[in-house]
């Protein structure tokens, strides 16, 4: 039987998605469910429900927890009723975070205890959830949030199935005093678990006991006698205007009589106006002159989102030839050079594909016969023998490329060491030349700290005393491998410091990209492409062990959020071993260093094929959030 040549040039992928896809609908029992596959973080909103898209060669770990993200969307649909959750859940506060919490896990157990299958991928996923966790670090209930340790311990309760090893410790923190004042409770719960209405009840009764639920009656209690005072004085202050409004009224005849330029009347104007320069508290009003920043930027301001820096005096931004001399560069370039022989000849073809796509687009075209433009040789005949006649022109037509600058921001953290590392400054290397010949400038930037769990910037903190959550606690080294202005030939031999050894340390991913950003921000090109390459979440253990276990996280999705919604900067990333999509709008994973060149490729194929992003329809805020600076 002849081959379908269509089945040939399927994604290996494609198999999988519509398995997955069917599959999800039949255990929600919904038809009208549609599955999509994106770089968004899983979800679900209304009939559409979002997964991560697959690698291109992915795993079986990878493969179970897209099932197991499907899955437990699919249970959402058909094991909760939105209508008896809202007529049960807390108003608000931390009890309906951690109802909400809770129910979830029920909705998962009742999958896990129906199939044996599904109870293997949803264990996949939620090990995948608080794999990039910092909770086995947390010593401190404060820093470990509640909601994941009760619904972990539910699971646990109802299923069997212990928590995952990054989540234990949270769980271990919290165990002692759940167990101890709802445990009888909790019990309970697994006769229940099928019915929602009573599980949430059950459930009412434990925040009762753990004294959660009372807070929040506390405290709407005290949000209703604050209402009851706000009307109240509403009531005083509609009084108090009625019985100045007569009083209004009588004077008035009074000062009609007065004389304009009388002393009542410029005692009443200097009134007015000693009324208009003070506030209520006496003090005087602000310059109506003073700058005023309505839209306030983590990018540009991170402290005022909650991002600390204990200092920056060690911060340092250096260029490899800062970092090493000319000799050991040569050494480590050849080095690099001998070890990446058998990767050289499959990256430079996937470039030379994407060099032919570039240059198709900037293809000369011309329009012939033009009133007006450049004389066309191939028309002089015409010229000679009939001189009036008008169409022996031509002009180059326009082309749709425009003038273009990208940056390739390499994690240059330790987990990066060995073949990860040698083969991101392989394809970055290939890369920079395959975009310099047609025309597109390239810079490549790499970001690590100066010192393992703190540097100068953690002893200036143990002698300021260690005051509480100092922020960033250790020291940047943001590195130029090669300016964006600077030809390759004379950067070539910087891409080789990556494999210098004792370089790669730890990786601090927000303040990396804000750092790019700003860059890549100031350059004249119309286009600006930022490619961010990382293996892991941020960390850093001195950071870390002072400050919450998400601190660092949290952070780089201020950010990213920041550059995604509100720049004309695109923002690509892609995860060697790690899913960035969690983070990104536009990411791909990929399992093993060596598809590095071919993700590469192909998003830089992809990005150049579309139009560009339209800045101005896309932004939230209805207009440019940021702008060039003038020279």
């Amino acid at each position: 039987m002849a081959n379908n040549p269509v089945n040939r040039k399927e994604a290996l992928t494609e198999p999988f998605k519509r398995a997955v896809s069917s599959a999800t609908r039949a255990i929600a029992g919904d038809d009208e469910i549609q599955v999509t596959y994106t770089a968004e973080p899983p979800g679900k909103d209304g009939k559409v429900i979002r997964l991560p898209e697959p690698a291109r060669i992915p795993s079986k770990e990878e493969l179970a927890i897209i099932r197991g993200y499907a899955d437990s969307l699919a249970l959402q649909s058909a094991c909760h009723d939105p209508e008896v959750h809202n007529s049960i859940c807390p108003s608000g506060g931390q009890a309906r975070t951690v109802f909400e919490a809770v129910e979830k896990a029920r909705v998962e157990a009742v999958g896990s205890m129906r199939m044996a299958g599904m109870a293997d991928n949803l264990s996949a996923k939620t090990e995948d959830v608080y794999r990039q966790s910092r909770f086995q670090n947390v010593e401190d209930k404060a820093d470990a949030p509640l909601e994941d340790a009760l619904s972990l311990l539910v699971r646990e309760c109802l299923t069997g199935q212990k928590p995952p090893e990054n989540a234990r410790h949270l769980v271990d923190l919290w165990r002692p005093w759940i167990e101890e004042n709802a445990g009888d409770v909790m019990s309970s719960l697994r006769e229940v678990v099928e019915d929602q209405k009573q599980f949430g009840r059950t459930l009412k009764e434990m925040l009762t006991a753990l004294d959660i639920e009372e807070e929040l009656m506390e405290g709407q209690q005290e949000a209703s006698g604050e209402v009851e005072d706000q009307e109240q004085d509403s009531a005083a202050d509609d009084s108090n205007e009625s019985e100045m409004d007569d009083t209004s009224e009588s004077s008035s005849d009074e000062e009609m009589f007065e004389g304009e330029g009388g002393e009542d009347a410029e005692s009443a104007e200097m009134g007015t106006v000693d009324l208009l320069d003070t506030d209520a508290d006496g003090t005087e009003a602000p310059d109506v002159n003073e700058p005023w920043r309505p839209n306030m930027s983590v990018l540009d301001d991170p402290e005022a989102f909650g991002y600390k820096v204990f200092s920056t005096k060690f911060d340092e931004i250096v260029t490899a030839e800062d970092l090493c001399d000319p000799e050991e560069l040569e050494r480590l370039r050849n080095s690099l050079d001998k070890q990446l022989q058998s990767l050289h000849g499959a990256v430079a073809r996937l470039a030379n594909k994407l060099q032919r796509k570039l240059l198709a687009q900037q293809n000369r075209a011309w329009d012939f016969d033009l009133e007006e433009g450049i004389l066309d040789v191939g028309r002089l005949s015409r010229v000679v023998t009939d001189p009036l006649f008008p169409l022996s022109f031509k002009q180059e037509s326009d082309t749709n490329f425009r003038d273009t600058v990208v940056t390739l921001l390499l994690d240059n953290s330790g987990s990066m060491r060995g073949r990860p590392i040698m083969v991101a400054a392989c394809c970055a290397d290939i890369l920079a030349r395959t975009l310099e010949r047609c025309g597109v400038k390239v810079e490549i930037l790499g970001f690590t700290t100066r010192a393992w769990k703190g540097g100068l910037s953690r002893e200036d903190w143990l002698s300021a005393g260690k005051p509480q959550s100092p922020g960033r606690l250790n020291d940047l080294r943001h590195i130029v491998y090669k300016a964006a202005d600077n030809p390759w030939r004379r950067s070539r031999r910087n891409l080789g410091l990556m494999m210098r050894e004792g370089l790669l340390k730890e990786n601090i991913d927000g303040e990396a990209l804000t750092w790019a950003h700003n860059r890549i921000l100031g350059r004249p090109e119309q286009r600006r492409i930022l490619m961010m390459i990382s293996d892991g979440a941020p960390v850093d253990d001195s950071t870390l062990s002072v400050n919450s276990g998400s601190y660092l996280e949290h952070h780089l999705r201020q950010v990213i959020e920041e550059i995604e919604t509100k720049s004309p900067v695109e923002l690509i990333a892609i995860g060697i071993g790690h899913d960035v999509t969690r983070y990104y709008r536009r990411a791909v994973t990929i399992t093993d260093a060596e598809e590095l060149a071919g993700a590469l490729t192909d998003q830089l194929a992809e990005l150049f094929e579309e139009k560009p992003n339209a800045f101005f329809a896309n932004s939230r805020t209805g207009g440019p959030r940021y702008s060039r600076p003038r020279k």
